[in-house]
């Protein structure tokens, strides 16, 4: 059996358990590198998100009281599908969403650990004994939250999907999962058949891609309890908005724009190492991307001048077809963003010391020195592969352009005073801080999540982050006989 038979799928949304035409209607599957058209997925209404909440709350109830090592075999036996099927999802991974090979790999890598570390949840102690003042026993309990709204994007949609998908089912929820319209297949239809074929229960897991009419119904119907967000931070700012208007709980993902710092004492060759792979992975379409190079004035020349030969050697194309190290950009509306910043930044006084071109969606590597730290490639999320590169003097200037970002979501910093560096994080409030290395990085078993414009909070990877996310505590007391009140 093909696992991603398009006879099962094609034009269909997964609800209530199976595979349904959307009322939504359908939309093309475009290769952003060719602009072929690969297939259609159907699209979802509010109508039917509506009806998909109602029947996952129905089915949520059967899944939480279901023993956890059902639960957890469900897991374990999707983490092993996805190496199963991994030369398919890898071609779906690469065509759909313009990921080179490298990038799919790593994609299949961090969901199969994903579904593993769930895996362990359900045999976790799910509460603790209490002292309390009467003849009582007196315990909190973690209980599943109930239906849970995942919201995935489209730069790495299987991870993104995953890591709140995984442990969001092994605790006992019910999942309705939103992925972005343009990479539905791999953020969506891929995760649907995976936990179809694991045998989780029908209902339990639905996929409806959608619209924004599709998204706030999945945030204000009052059978959702917890929203899992990951995009923009504008996007990000009007779920979290809506959800605490409804009253409920939303972990928000959100944008960034990561410094990666580098002392006087660092060794210039691996510092534009890592700064490159930091801009560059993934055409840079990543919230953790390295977003401002801060070079102290002493290896300034060296380091730009390394780095834009890195970025000139990097070749941009069709990753399905040659071997490249950057694939394209998603769609033209992005591809010109990106290229706004950059022109609007040379305009504002810097340099292009590599790059700065393209040709349809795809965009060479860019390095921009000499750049002014108000100028809109540096205050801005670029989410693209652009490295604009500021000096500093010292560590004091090294800290206040650092800090001068809304965003906080990643940080690196290279020095061989490895104290030195973790004295200056201190200094830099963000969720993730990478010493001697750059600020792209994920592994299913560590939280994960930015602070200030960047989200909420850690509140994915490892389990006490995973299960502060998608149960609830409850207060619980025994005791026997009833006590007698005075009335």
């Amino acid at each position: 059996m093909v696992f991603l038979d398009s006879s099962t799928w094609t034009d269909r949304i997964f609800a209530g358990g199976s595979w349904v035409p959307g009322s939504g209607g359908t939309r093309k599957v475009t290769e952003p590198a060719t602009g072929a058209v690969l297939g259609s997925v159907g699209i979802a209404s509010a109508e039917d998100a509506a009806k998909a909440a109602e029947t996952a709350a129905e089915a949520q109830r059967g899944w939480a009281a279901t023993p956890h090592v059902q639960r957890a075999a469900v897991l374990r036996k999707a983490a092993r599908l996805w190496s199963e099927y991994a030369d398919e999802i890898r071609w779906w991974n690469v065509r759909e969403v313009g990921a080179v090979p490298g990038v799919a790999g790593f994609s299949l890598h961090v969901a199969e650990q994903e579904c593993y570390e769930a895996a362990a949840l359900p045999g976790r102690p799910y509460g603790e004994l209490l002292p309390s003042e009467e003849p009582r026993l007196s315990m909190a309990r973690r209980v599943p939250a109930g239906v849970v709204t995942v919201i995935s994007p489209f730069n790495m949609p299987i991870i993104l999907g995953i890591r709140s998908v995984a442990p969001a089912l092994a605790l006992g929820n019910a999942v309705i999962l939103k992925p972005d319209p343009r990479t539905a297949v791999t953020g969506g239809v891929v995760l649907a058949r995976i936990f179809e074929e694991a045998g989780l229960p029908p209902g339990v897991l639905q996929m409806l891609p959608g619209g924004a009419d599709v998204g706030e119904t999945l945030v204000t119907h009052p059978a959702v309890r917890v929203i899992s967000f990951t995009g923009s931070t504008g996007a990000g700012r009007k779920v979290g908005e809506l959800a605490g208007k409804h009253l409920k709980r939303a972990h928000l993902e959100l944008g960034g724009n990561s410094a990666l710092i580098v002392l006087d004492d660092a060794d210039v060759d691996e510092a534009a190492g890592v700064a490159a792979f930091g801009s560059f992975f993934h055409q840079g379409q990543i919230c953790m991307t390295t977003g401002r190079h801060l070079v102290h004035e002493r290896l300034y020349d060296d380091f730009v001048e390394r780095l834009a030969a890195k970025a000139a050697a990097l070749r941009v194309g069709d990753p399905a077809r040659d071997e490249v190290a950057l694939g394209p950009i998603i769609d033209a509306g992005q591809r010109d963003k990106i290229h706004e910043l950059v022109t609007a930044s040379v305009s504002a006084g810097a340099r292009v010391a590599a790059g700065a071109e393209y040709d349809r969606l795809f965009y060479s590597a860019t390095v921009l020195a000499d750049v002014p730290p108000d100028a809109p490639a540096v205050a801005q999320e670029i989410f693209g592969p652009v490295a604009p590169v500021v000096r500093f003097s010292d560590a004091e200037e090294a800290i206040r352009l650092a800090t001068a970002s809304e965003y906080g979501l990643s940080l690196g910093i290279v020095t061989r005073d490895v104290l030195k560096g973790l004295e200056l994080a201190d200094r830099v409030p963000t969720g993730i801080v990478h010493i001697n290395d750059q600020t792209v990085s994920d592994e299913a078993n560590s939280p994960f999540g930015g602070v200030a414009a960047s989200g909420t909070g850690s509140r994915f990877g490892g389990a006490a982050a995973n299960v502060e996310a998608f149960t609830e505590t409850r207060w619980v007391t025994v005791r026997n006989p009833p006590p007698a009140y005075p009335f």
